[in-house]
């Protein structure tokens, strides 16, 4: 089993950055994917999962409005859409596969750096 994530970096506040987490090993479809983030001396919070292409979300707070989450089933893969960056977002991101939605157990990617500054 493989998790991938690839997209992380560093952008000023207001921009933009697109997460990808490529997957292997595994059933994509039948997982719940969801991307986590872990801030400097905090612990990990989810961003947002998604059960199904085209089915059913969900965002923290934190988030909503500019995060959008999205699944490619051709290609196995789950983005992370991330607009209107802020400090705040600063974090390590890891993506999880889970066959059901709020477990903490699950499939983890190693992360990718989000740094957001000017």
């Amino acid at each position: 089993v493989q998790l991938v994530e690839s997209g992380g970096g560093l952008v000023q506040p207001g921009g933009s950055l697109r997460l990808s987490c490529a997957c292997s090993g595994f059933t994509f479809s039948n997982y719940v994917m969801s991307w986590y983030r872990q801030a400097p001396g905090k612990g990990r919070e989810l961003v947002a999962d998604i059960i199904s292409s085209g089915g059913s979300t969900n965002y923290a707070d934190s988030v909503k409005g500019r995060f959008t989450i999205s699944r490619d089933e051709a290609k196995n893969t789950v983005y992370l859409q991330m607009n209107s960056l802020n400090p705040g977002d600063t974090a390590v991101y890891y993506c999880k596969a889970s066959r059901i939605r709020g477990v903490a157990y699950g499939y983890w990617g190693q992360g990718t750096q989000v740094t957001v500054s000017s």
